[in-house]
């Protein structure tokens, strides 16, 4: 009976090792988050879950499903139309920097960062009240869930959808 139990034992422990060394990538845990529900499909309609899923490094800051609900009517639905591919391309890679930038690798006040839409800027800015993300529409988003790790970067929770615009500095 003992052998038995440390033989499960010991399956139990190798099968958990197993799944601890797989993390997921930052697709796979916005898809498995039900907060992720409008981004997840507008990263499908946009043909971008093989590149996020990719090796990385990317910080994603991923806006909640509220966020896309505060947007002007019509705008998701106007988005996720085939024929405006390239500009909901666009707002996504707004949401995404090539590397992995933790919250406690953001300096104080404000710094400027470049996102994979192309020729836009991000201005992440850390203080007491934790951070925040303008846009160049002049929008700020709050991180409300900082550092969520996965395999291929890092996924930080926003309250609101940034959106590029005119604006090209901080």
């Amino acid at each position: 009976m003992l052998k038995s139990i440390k033989s499960t034992c010991a399956a139990t422990a190798f099968a958990l090792a197993g799944t601890v060394s797989h993390a997921a990538t930052i697709v796979e845990i916005a898809a498995s988050d039900g907060r992720f529900e409008t981004l997840v499909a507008a990263v499908q309609a946009a043909g971008l879950a093989d590149t996020l899923s990719g090796p990385g490094p990317f910080t994603v800051f991923a806006p909640v499903d509220a966020a896309f609900a505060a947007l002007p009517a019509g705008t998701v639905e106007t988005l996720l139309k085939p024929e405006n591919g390239d500009q909901l391309t666009n707002v996504l890679l707004y949401h995404v920097d090539e590397g992995k930038i933790m919250s406690g690798d953001i300096p104080a006040g404000t710094t400027a960062i470049t996102p994979l839409a192309a020729d836009q800027v991000l201005c992440v800015t850390a203080g007491n009240d934790g951070v925040t993300v303008g846009d160049s529409t002049g929008q700020m988003a709050k991180v409300i869930i900082a550092d969520i790790e996965a395999d291929n970067g890092v996924i930080h929770v926003v309250d609101t959808v940034l959106l590029p615009g005119a604006e090209k500095n901080c």
